[in-house]
């Protein structure tokens, strides 16, 4: 078995595209299966189990959308976890997108090596050993294994709360969120919470960051948060 040792169906209806991004995996160590519309891929989906799910937003018949939804809705294949390829780039097809339960989406034109980061950061999200490796951005380390937060290896004193919440972010970072995407994600969607708790808790994080990290905590006008290094 590669040295990845996982499989990843390539869900896209042009075929040069589906080579392009297989021979990038594959060279990544990523075993690939390929599907042209979306009744392929659940064929495969079915047989072959993969451990992920590159798929296009625009497709033959059902859109990708419509079926990452489905998708969710399947017991069998709601941790499957789903990155859609867009060539749209405007947010709100990337809002819909992640609200039908995409765990990421990346804008064609893409370089193979974005994309192997992106595949490789969502498998760890969705890989359970992957959850005990520090994350470290910037000086800010966030340690899963003791729930220990340090800015610039001094210990940050963090609630439950906003330690999820910078957990979220910390390994979904340069991505806007809304509140409630942020209330489904670290909340979690059974749970009844005002959509304004989040900016409390947004408050809060920043506070205990203090003035070596609170800057990495953006706020995007009308759209909600994102974690970015970048300035906003």
């Amino acid at each position: 078995m590669s040295k990845a040792g996982k499989t990843v169906l390539i869900v896209d209806d042009e075929a040069p595209i589906r080579e392009m991004i297989a021979v990038a995996l594959e060279m990544a160590g990523y075993e690939c299966l390929e599907a042209a519309s979306t009744q392929e891929a659940h064929s495969q989906i079915v047989d072959r189990k993969p451990d992920m799910i590159l798929l296009d937003w625009m497709l033959p018949g059902t859109s990708g959308v419509e079926f990452a939804r489905r998708l969710k809705r399947d017991d069998l294949t709601a941790e499957m976890p789903i990155i859609m390829l867009t060539a749209k780039g405007e947010e709100d097809n990337k809002v819909q997108g992640l609200d039908a339960g995409a765990d990421d989406y990346i804008t064609k034109p893409f370089s193979p090596r974005e994309l192997v980061a992106r595949l490789k950061a969502v498998l760890r999200r969705a890989t359970p050993q992957g959850i005990e490796e520090p994350i470290e951005v910037s000086g800010l380390m966030l340690d899963p294994v003791c729930h220990r937060v340090t800015s610039n290896s001094k210990p940050v004193e963090i609630g439950p709360t906003e330690y999820r919440l910078l957990q979220f972010f910390m390994t979904h970072q340069e991505r806007a969120y809304s509140r409630a995407q942020l209330l489904d994600q670290v909340w979690g969607g059974n749970v009844y919470v005002e959509e304004r708790t989040v900016d409390v808790h947004i408050r809060r994080l920043r506070k205990a960051l203090g003035e070596a990290h609170d800057h990495l905590i953006q706020t995007v006008r009308g759209t909600g948060y994102r974690f970015s290094t970048k300035a906003s």
